[in-house]
């Protein structure tokens, strides 16, 4: 029954009623009139804007305390807090003055990262490359040029974030010189159009030139005229390799452009036309194919962006009329009609309706929505028209967090890949001196002839391409985390889909994750009080808590007609209850162990708890410095997909399923005998979790911890992979946790363990499938079975296939 409302942070606070509320739309609304009675500054100073995402906040008061907080530092002009969005504008008489700012929010308990520190990095979208050797040579080459400060490629996900100070036109050219075409990133912007004909025009010419000089050669061509023919047909298409190898020379990058440029150039010197002719055009087929694949496998993320609908319809007074979205300001009331998706996260103010929220958070089952629910943007409105009030910005809708997550999750790189990329930079050149010194060395000692050698030295040039080992893992992990997302599951990277293949443990907090949160009072024993004057005490007291037993009473006094009394210095006692000042006493309301810490008499009491808690409830004691007032016995029940997903888990591999609460022996020995888990522990303080968790590490286990992504932080975080429940509902859970789950329950989960177990496999095929196929070509160079040709098919076709093996697990549901 902490008050969390008020001290998530594990610190004491004094709530100001104004600001608290137990609805979270009253929160909102007592601190948007708070802010809005802040002074702004005078428009005659010149004064310094930063914006900053803040997280950590719970309720309202968390905003004003830090606006007081910040306030109060030399030369901040104004703070302004949104605890609606999480974003914090700071305004400064100088850039200096905003330096302390990140430090003194920690010192408060929360955090915050700037959001608009540098307007001159932007992203753009790059198409043509195929493995990560491209994204290096783009990064050389800008590298190169004075006006660029920073510049990041990501192969996997085809964007590059770049700061530069020349223009947006500049940085397309000189991204196009090296073979690739960029285009800046635009938020909402439908991809162009493509037209397959001219963007492949060459190679298709350069086929039906190379074909015509393989027949003629067979119909009384002449010599002369089928090497023309194969010349012309290798211009057509080595155009655009060789122009990407001069500039990946140029700087001192070495990928496959530079490879399979020399290899055919090669074979034009020493005669071998047709050869020479068939690499380019492999290599551009393969190229072509490649790129074909890998964009199914980043559109699987795009599509996201089309989930919510572009327009909404706006209604002002009686009037209804279309505007875009980004008209649509926080507190507007817009209309959903049956069938349509809904385009802003919301609160139903009229109407209900069936909700279908698959989008977001995977559930097949739609689920029904009536006045003061929360809808969210690109779900879909099965029948009955709705009046939503918005809540969040189009920046800020659930859909778009899960978004830019993904696409911040496929940017970051996993141990695997990390390594395979090491390989292959050190593979590459060692196997390109190799074939130098295969060219030049044996017929120096007479060992063979100069083409003869030549030949084979420019075949291990193609075999040196790593492109289908450095390939094999980046595809299938951005696979893997878009299949995630489509079924309600955020992988925050591919570090993290690593380790969840590796789990054998996973440990649960019981409130809330394996039960449904929603408990009930059930009992009621008073002790020198009436029950109504016991519950009126009790409802002041957890009238601000968030904590769902802290709910339960509220609701229960409420439907009771009861009314709190006049309370003040409320304070959150950590794993025990809360406290608060009433007519100038202080009451409390918690446990055994709050009450025995306050050496308060417990004689008539210790009997009627351990009846209750042998059912297996939930006890809060009520009382003061006077004595004991009553207890409440509260219930929760086992969510109805509990047992079922951790017999799914069990069956999945993984050894061991542990149940951590806080509640007492009892209470905690029902419910894990009815989730059927293998171990629970109880009576746990926040601290106690972090060291089971310790414990089950000893025990050689890698595991994983399932919680609400608040309370849990502790556990979450010294856990192997923290798995946050309900993220739908709450940023900071999207926000601290490794995975989160963003339906409310756990049917997920096993899905997320399976598809992680699935991509590791499916990476030690790719790599051991390219090993081989790299081993075999090289064996096969020296006896002479293997034609230039056939070297470049080898590595083009490794390349598509590992890319269409990953693909496989954009499809995988079970």
């Amino acid at each position: 029954m902490a008050n969390e409302c008020c001290s998530s942070k594990n610190i004491s606070k004094t709530v100001d009623n104004n600001c608290c509320s137990s609805s979270r739309s009253s929160q909102e609304a007592n601190c948007s009139s708070t802010l809005e009675q802040q002074s702004t500054p005078s428009s005659s100073l010149s004064v310094e804007k930063m914006t900053y995402q803040v997280h950590g906040m719970d309720c309202g008061a968390c905003a004003v305390t830090i606006e007081k907080g910040l306030s109060k530092l030399k030369d901040i002009a104004e703070v302004k807090v949104n605890f609606s969005t999480g974003k914090m504008q700071v305004a400064a008489k100088s850039v200096d003055a905003l330096i302390p700012i990140e430090t003194e929010i920690k010192k408060l308990g929360f955090s915050a990262k700037p959001l608009n520190q540098n307007k001159n990095i932007k992203t753009f979208n790059i198409v043509g490359m195929d493995c990560s050797s491209c994204a290096k040579s783009i990064e050389k080459h800008l590298s190169t040029l004075p006006s660029v400060k920073s510049v990041d490629v990501n192969f996997s996900t085809g964007k590059m974030k770049i700061e530069h100070s020349n223009s947006v036109q500049e940085i397309i050219s000189e991204v196009s010189k090296i073979g690739y075409k960029a285009s800046l990133s635009v938020k909402n912007q439908p991809a162009a159009p493509k037209n397959m004909f001219s963007d492949n025009a060459s190679v298709i010419l350069s086929g039906v030139l190379l074909s015509l000089g393989f027949i003629g050669s067979f119909t009384g061509f002449s010599p002369l005229i089928s090497s023309i023919l194969y010349a012309i047909a290798m211009v057509i298409s080595g155009v655009k390799p060789v122009r990407s190898a001069f500039y990946a020379i140029k700087s001192h990058s070495l990928d496959m452009n530079v490879l399979m440029s020399a290899a055919a150039i090669g074979a034009a010197i020493i005669g071998e036309w047709f050869e020479g002719a068939t690499v380019v055009w492999l290599f551009a087929i393969g190229n072509y194919l490649q790129n074909r694949s890998i964009e199914r496998t980043r559109n699987s993320i795009r599509n996201l962006m089309d989930l919510a609908p572009a327009e909404a319809w706006v209604k002002v007074g009686t009037e209804i009329s279309k505007v875009s979205v980004e008209e649509v300001s926080v507190g507007d009331i817009i209309v959903v009609k049956p069938g349509e998706k809904i385009p802003l996260d919301g609160d139903i103010v009229l109407g209900e309706s069936s909700i279908n929220q698959a989008p977001i958070t995977g559930e097949s089952i739609p689920v029904d929505k009536t006045i003061g629910d929360t809808v969210y943007a690109g779900t879909i409105n099965e029948h009955g028209s709705l009046d939503i009030k918005v809540t969040k910005l189009v920046e800020d809708t659930t859909i778009s967090k899960i978004i830019q997550l993904v696409e911040e999750a496929q940017e970051k790189k996993a141990p695997t890949e990390a390594f395979v990329d090491k390989f292959a930079s050190i593979y590459t050149p060692i196997v390109f001196i190799v074939a130098l010194v295969m060219m030049l060395l044996p017929p120096l000692l007479n060992f063979g002839t100069w083409n003869e050698w030549f030949y084979k030295g420019l075949e291990l040039l193609v075999v040196a391409c790593p492109c289908a080992l450095v390939i094999s893992t980046p595809v299938a992990i951005v696979s893997a985390i878009g299949n995630a997302a489509k079924n309600g599951v955020l992988i925050k990277g591919g570090t993290f889909l690593e380790k969840a293949g590796a789990i054998t443990a996973v440990a649960f907090d019981k409130t809330g994750t394996l039960t449904e949160g929603k408990p009930k009072v059930t009992e009621i024993k008073t002790f020198n009080k009436s029950e109504e004057e016991l519950l009126s005490i009790a409802f002041t007291l957890e009238e601000y808590s968030t904590h769902p037993i802290a709910q339960s009473i509220v609701n229960y006094a409420n439907e009771k007609g009861i009314q709190p009394k006049n309370g003040h210095s409320f304070k959150n006692i950590v794993g025990k209850g809360v406290q608060a000042t009433i007519q100038e006493e202080t009451y409390y309301a918690g446990n055994l162990k709050l009450f025995e810490d306050l050496h308060i008499p417990l004689d008539n009491v210790i009997e009627p708890v351990q009846d209750i808690q042998r059912k297996g409830k939930s006890v809060v004691i009520i009382g003061s410095q006077q004595g004991i007032f009553g207890i409440i016995a509260v219930s929760d029940t086992l969510r109805e997909t509990s047992a079922s997903t951790l017999n799914t888990l069990k069956q999945s591999g993984v050894k061991q399923t542990v149940m951590l609460t806080g509640d007492n022996e009892e209470t905690a020995k029902l419910i894990a005998s009815e989730a059927n888990v293998n171990r629970y522990f109880a009576e746990l303080l926040p601290e106690d979790k972090v060291e089971t968790i310790k414990k089950l590490q000893t025990e050689g286990h890698k595991v994983a911890m399932v919680g609400d992504g608040i309370n849990d932080a502790p556990a979450l975080a010294t856990a192997d992979l923290g798995i946050a429940m309900g993220g739908a509902g709450t940023d900071t859970a999207m926000a601290t946790a490794d995975i989160v789950l963003m339906a409310d329950n756990l049917e997920k989960l096993p899905h997320t363990i399976k598809l992680s177990r699935k991509a590791l496999r499916i990476i030690k095929q790719n790599i051991w499938f390219s090993i081989i196929i790299k081993v075999a070509a090289l064996v096969l160079i020296f006896p002479g079975i293997l034609s230039l040709w056939m070297a470049v098919l080898s590595d083009t076709g490794a390349a598509l296939i590992v890319i269409l093996n990953s693909i496989r697990i954009l499809k995988f549901n079970e």
